[in-house]
């Protein structure tokens, strides 16, 4: 129940996101919901092996490269979803940095167990 209720909670931050920004845009719910599983997979098996291997490039920028890395995963799902467009590389990294403070926001009202 906790997956779905975060998968749900993930794929409205998208939705809101992507209102939130011009550059942005998503085909509906049920292409927030494929984006939601997408960008997961993508933070869950591709991040970690790209932050290793960037990571003295992080190391030196003192962790901003990680901002432009996310940029990149998010073009990423954009062209692996249908639906999802995004306009630029900077509106990539406006959707990833408004998709986190959007998350942050909805976790504080989801229930904890």
């Amino acid at each position: 129940m906790k997956t779905i209720t975060h998968w749900i909670v993930s794929a409205l931050a998208i939705g809101v996101a992507a209102y939130l920004l011009p550059g942005v845009y998503v085909d509906g719910i049920v292409a927030a919901l494929v984006l939601a599983v997408v960008l997961g997979a993508i933070n869950a098996f591709l991040r970690p092996v790209l932050i290793l291997l960037t990571l003295p490039l992080n190391i030196f920028t003192l962790g901003l490269f990680t901002f432009v890395l996310n940029a990149v995963l998010v073009l990423l799902a954009a062209a692996i979803v249908p639906g999802f467009s995004v306009a630029s590389f900077w509106y990539a990294l406006l959707f990833s940095l408004v998709l986190s403070i959007v998350n942050a926001v909805f976790k504080l009202f989801e229930k904890k167990d």
